[in-house]
């Protein structure tokens, strides 16, 4: 039987990607194409949800480098394939392989919040862009905007009163704030301020069961709960799939997703 760390790029695409990345991935993809970019660095590309979307609308001449620092979700990014060549490479976003003044664009969907320096991050992301080049990403806002994670954080709450869950609030939902992103921008070098787009999106799942288990056992909150109960991981999903339940209906569930955009030029 796979590890639950074999089982996780499967469970990101086949449930995390549709659920709440693909949303706003087209978006993403036709914000860098404005660009009219010849070469394109993704950092933390995941299994290349975005990846696949501006692969679909840049020109095939333009070079595609799609990173990540974890080599298996970059496999099975490969795996799920491109429409034209992309370059897959395992580098880590605070120490970037290239050299100086190599990209037109650097793109990050949804992933600057799991850099532990974040400021680091952006500055080896200026490095490597060329004069007049850009930076854009997406971070998830506040936790109260995105009403399927908000609401499997309360469940959980309820399971563990005393110590609960918070990796989603903490994490993914936990930098939000434009005044510290701007902030970690100048930071890094960049002399401007950024210009930051509030995107609401819809989630959308055929049951209560996908998002409970998307989050429940596809992200780090897996770790979180067993770690308070080695035999209550099925149990648990169970619990945040009936509260979606209630909340959302017994059958297709539609809840509300909310994301910054953020570009800035070099």
């Amino acid at each position: 039987m796979p590890s639950s760390r074999d089982r996780f790029p499967e469970l990101y695409q086949t449930l995390l990607v549709p659920l709440i990345f693909e949303p706003y991935t087209a978006d993403l993809a036709s914000r860098v194409a404005e660009f009219r970019p010849s070469n394109v660095l993704e950092v933390a590309a995941g299994t290349g949800a975005a990846t696949r979307a501006m692969a679909r609308v840049l020109p095939t001449k333009a070079k595609l480098v799609a990173t990540d620092l974890n080599q298996p979700m970059l496999d099975r990014a490969a795996t799920v394939g491109t429409d034209r060549p992309v370059e897959w490479r395992q580098a880590d976003a605070l120490h970037l392989p290239f050299g100086d003044a190599t990209f037109d664009v650097v793109v990050c969907q949804f992933g600057v919040m799991f850099f532990p320096d974040v400021a680091r991050a952006f500055a080896e992301a200026r490095r490597v862009l060329r004069p007049g080049g850009a930076l854009l990403f997406s971070v998830w806002d506040r936790i109260e905007e995105n009403e399927f994670a908000q609401a499997v954080t309360e469940a959980l709450a309820q399971i563990f009163p005393s110590d609960p869950p918070r990796f989603l609030e903490r994490t993914p939902h936990g930098y939000h704030d434009p005044k510290v992103i701007s902030r970690d921008l100048l930071a890094a070098g960049f002399g401007t301020l950024p210009h930051i787009a509030t995107l609401a999106a819809r989630s959308r799942a055929a049951a209560p069961t996908v998002p409970a288990i998307a989050y429940c056992q596809g992200t780090p909150v897996r770790t979180e709960i067993v770690e308070r109960s080695s035999a209550g991981l099925a149990e648990a999903t169970e619990v945040c799939a009936a509260a979606i339940s209630r909340r959302f209906g017994a059958g297709a569930v539609d809840g509300k997703i909310q994301a910054h955009l953020v570009s800035i030029q070099a």
